[in-house]
């Protein structure tokens, strides 16, 4: 019986040692699928003059990195986003479609043209600069989502970036605190924190980094006591629970009125682009199986991002359905991370 049990574990037909059967229901994910244009330096970044650079093409957008991840993860992912009636918005569509993401009820827009995203990276693969043009996705507007609530009803899980308007995000605050479909909200930038309504009640999980907790605040939030105290703000707007991504070092998450540090490994950096997102998808995933602990979810997510940093890729193709299956909830007690840095740079 238990060589059979685990037999059924690693097909994936039943999951952890509490033997709950998988969940067949998406999650369904919200906001931006772009053309990530990605221009990386040859040599140290000068400004004020041309510098040699290498340039791709490649497909990205915070929810639609987040639905390949989880697709890439063996988690059945949906996607409901707005596409231009062009050719990257065709090629954006086949592509999710061979990633396994139904993105069956997205817009489809006549009139504009397909978000692009564009980055500019130094020799070592950090963003200098990005430039995003993502208007078209104001047009998922509340009146599109209440047209897409049955499709939206069905998912186990919802997760929305911030490119998505602010009336927008105010009804998936609403659908969720009434459905009780779990919602996690993920930031994309500062100036679209501006998207993020006062009333938060319905969240279940906000994911940003340092800088967008400090606009959400209104004030600098300098080390871990300022951060304690903003992450306690936000989850008296009615967040359940916040991370606080800090780049290279770590991520902060709350644990009741508590906050938590985990250092994030140490990595041979090729392209930042996709971390966080693939860091989101991670939690996303741990949380979809049922396990309500946000330590295990982020120490998932660390690895995922590390995977990821370590790949040119916005996505990294070595994601498989099992590669999270070595870190389970009962070996917290060996953390992973055995250096603890409660004062982390500010590495936004």
């Amino acid at each position: 019986m238990a060589g059979h049990i685990a037999s059924l574990i690693r097909e994936r037909r039943l999951l952890g040692r509490a033997y709950v059967l998988p969940d067949k229901r998406p999650v369904m994910c919200l906001g931006a699928a772009n053309l990530d244009r990605k221009l990386r330096t040859l040599a140290p970044l000068r400004m004020g003059t041309s510098n040699p650079a290498s340039a791709e093409e490649v497909f990205g957008g915070v929810a639609r990195n987040i639905a390949e991840n989880l697709a890439r993860l063996g988690i059945p992912a949906a996607l409901l986003t707005a596409l231009g009636d062009d050719a990257a918005g065709r090629a954006l569509q086949e592509h999710a479609e061979r990633a396994g993401i139904d993105t069956r009820g997205s817009l489809k827009l006549l009139d504009a043209a397909t978000g692009t995203y564009t980055a500019v990276l130094d020799d070592h693969g950090e963003m200098t600069l990005a430039l995003a043009d993502m208007a078209l996705y104001d047009r998922i507007t509340p009146e599109f989502l209440a047209g897409r609530l049955p499709q939206r009803s069905a998912a186990a899980l919802t997760v929305a970036d911030l490119n998505l308007p602010l009336a927008s995000v105010a009804v998936l605050l609403a659908d969720a605190l009434r459905e009780a479909v779990p919602l996690i909200i993920v930031a994309v930038s500062q100036p679209k924190m501006a998207r993020l309504p006062a009333d938060l009640r319905g969240l279940r999980l906000l994911i940003l980094n340092r800088g967008e907790l400090e606009t959400r605040v209104g004030r600098a939030l300098p080390g871990e006591a300022e951060v304690a105290a903003a992450c306690a703000e936000v989850r008296a707007q009615g967040a359940q629970d916040v991370v606080v991504t800090c780049g290279g070092a770590g991520v902060f998450h709350t644990k009741g009125a508590a906050l938590v540090w985990l250092a994030a490994h140490q990595v041979e950096v090729v392209d930042v682009t996709g971390a966080g997102d693939a860091f989101a998808a991670a939690v996303c995933w741990s949380l979809y199986q049922g396990s309500e602990d946000l330590t295990l979810a982020c120490r998932r997510g660390l690895k995922v991002a590390a995977m990821t940093l370590e790949s040119p890729d916005t996505v990294s193709p070595m994601l498989a359905a099992d590669v999270l299956d070595e870190i389970h909830d009962f070996d917290l007690d060996a953390p992973l991370f055995p250096q603890l840095a409660p004062h982390a740079p500010h590495k936004d």
